[in-house]
């Protein structure tokens, strides 16, 4: 596992890097200062994980994930003393797997990255699964490739974890509860906001039309089901 922590406070390094070095032995840490330097390093180091402050000093790691997420799906964690509802929402929709605010506990950490790499390491999908065809949708676990039309569509290992559960129980509705269990773990029950911004993000890139989806469908106050071909 390769690790970049990009931040500009020595201390939050040390602490991760202790941190992994704890349960991670093997793991490589790396790490940038700036944001510029972060994105640079994505696309040269190819990490396996990035930590990711908000408070940079050349710009926000906002636009820095923003910036990753148009070359990498690599897994993306953000670190920050901020932890309002509404930063933690503006993280995920700039594309973060997942949020950690300071000060943290080395468990804690080691905790949530567990869950991130869960979901990168594995859609659910068994090796010789056939593709899901649902009309102009074509979705193949096994290769970790989705279609629509024709066209190549890039998830991110959590969107492929959400649509795995999502279009192997077509016309089912799941609850929130379900997904969050079933996607993120346990430990994330409660955090109905990863879910819909990742809903979000999977309609704008699977839906003709993201505001009135064919595919995956809305029930209030209960959850989301799969329709396979558009009900």
């Amino acid at each position: 596992m390769k690790v970049l922590v990009i931040d500009d406070d020595p201390d939050i390094i040390e602490v991760v890097t202790l941190t992994f070095e704890m349960r991670w032995p093997d793991a490589t840490i790396i790490s940038a200062a700036t944001g510029d330097a972060g994105i640079q390093m994505v696309d040269t180091e190819n990490p396996t994980l990035v930590i990711l402050d908000l408070g940079l000093p050349d710009t926000d790691g906002y636009s820095v994930c923003h910036e990753i997420r148009r070359f990498s799906d690599v897994a993306i964690m953000m670190l920050t003393v901020r932890d309002k509802e509404s930063d933690v929402v503006k993280g995920l929709q700039m594309g973060a797997d997942d949020y950690i605010t300071k000060p943290f506990r080395p468990i804690e950490l080691i905790a949530r990255v567990q869950a991130v790499m869960r979901r990168c390491q594995s859609t659910g999908a068994q090796g010789d699964e056939k593709p899901l065809h649902f009309g102009e949708l074509v979705v193949d676990f096994g290769r970790r490739e989705v279609f629509r039309s024709g066209q190549s569509i890039k998830l991110t290992p959590t969107e492929y974890q959400l649509l795995y559960h999502l279009s192997k129980n077509p016309g089912r509705v799941m609850t929130h509860r379900t997904l969050l269990g079933r996607v993120w773990g346990r430990e994330y029950l409660e955090e109905t906001n990863y879910l819909k911004v990742h809903i979000k993000h999977l309609r704008q890139k699977l839906e003709e039309d993201p505001s009135n989806p064919k595919y995956i469908l809305t029930e209030r106050t209960i959850g989301y089901k799969f329709a396979p071909v558009g009900e």
